[in-house]
Formats: C-alpha cells, structure tokens, sequence
C-alpha cells in the first residue's frame, strides 16, 4: 500500500501510462523519459507518479515493460474481474451495453436494469433487462461491485440507495444531479453538461 494518500489525478496518469505501453515489447527497459514523452508529461512527473507505490524500476535505467504493466494493471486493480450493472437503458445506457471499454476482461456488465415496462426483459447485447426493484437481489447473486447510472435526475438517488443496497463499491454516475452514498462507496460523476460548458468557456476566451 502507499505509504501517502495518492491524488485522483496520479490514478488517471497511471491510466494513461498503462495504454502508452499496452503494445511495446515487454522484454525491453523503458526510462522515465521514454515514458514521459509517450504521454506528454516531464520525467519528473512519471517518477513521483510511480514512486508512490514503491520501486520497481531497473536502478539507473527505467522500468521493465512487462513488470510495468503487471505493477500497474495490479496497482488499478485489473488483475481481477469487476462485475457491473447500468442502471437506466436509454439512449446513454443502451450505448454502454456495447461500449468496448467493458468489453475488456477486467470489467463485464452482468445486468441491467430500467423502470419502463416495455424494456423489461428485453435482451440488450446478451443481458437481459430487469426492473429496478430487483437491483440489490441480483447485485447480490451475480456479485457486482460497480453500478453505472444513466437514469433521469429525479430517479439517480433511489436507484444509488438501491445499488448501496446491493453491495456495490462504486458507482459511476452519468445522472445530472448530485446524489449521496454511503461513505465507503467511492462515487465519480460524469457531468457531460459541465464539461461542455467548461469547453465552450475556453473556447470564448480564445476568440
């Protein structure tokens, strides 16, 4: 474990860092610099990012890529399977059915779930879906750990409650209202709307 609370923004560095490598040669040694100009960081910012859990580099070389990305798939967790669940088959949810980002071995939908009687069990890309008053059963049996919401606002905070019931550890929220969860449920919210907004700001300072 780390001996420091890593900031959030080292987390989605070491993201990165894992696709920069995904496709090189494991057998060779990468330096910090090689690795900085991939991604488009300082050499210094690679170093303190990977130092914080620990030292497996090549002392006065850089990093062996196969050991690279065994410690950091390990470090993010992807040495193991994520069960998840979405919440919400619209437009957003139905999209995720087929997101390709599941469809990596580390993370697999194992259900879905909607109020409206008339998607009720329809089969979406193999997964059939189910209303949401069966989310914290059905949590429970296929054991997933992260809920992903794509409700309309005024729904997001009852289906939360339902996927803290269930047993989830995280939840991905796509809803645009804030909502509250138990505390050792980690929480991330994807704002569509405030990123354009952000966008469109810059954009105007720039003309």
């Amino acid at each position: 474990m780390p001996r420091f609370k890593v900031p959030e923004v080292t987390i989605e560095r070491l993201s990165i860092y894992l696709r920069a490598i995904k496709d090189l040669e494991g057998d060779k040694i990468l330096s910090s610099q090689e690795l900085a100009d991939l991604v488009g960081t300082s050499d210094g910012q690679v170093r303190k990012d990977l130092a914080y859990f620990g030292e497996f580099g090549v002392p006065g070389q850089g990093y062996r890529i196969a050991k690279l990305k065994q410690e950091i798939r390990h470090i993010l967790g992807l040495d193991s399977t994520w069960g998840i669940a979405i919440v919400g088959i619209g437009n957003l949810g139905a999209a995720l059915l087929t997101y390709p980002g599941f469809k990596r071995e580390e993370f697999e939908i194992r259900a879905a779930f909607d109020r409206d009687e008339s998607k009720i069990e329809k089969v979406w890309r193999g997964i059939k879906v189910q209303h949401v008053d069966r989310i914290p059963k059905v949590l429970s049996e296929k054991q997933i750990k992260i809920g992903v919401i794509t409700t309309p606002a005024a729904a997001a905070q009852e289906v939360a409650d339902k996927l803290a019931k269930g047993g989830v550890k995280g939840i991905l929220n796509f809803a645009p209202v804030r909502i509250f969860v138990p505390k050792e449920i980690r929480l991330k919210n994807v704002d569509l709307s405030m990123q354009l907004e952000t966008l469109s700001y810059f954009l105007r300072k720039s003309t």
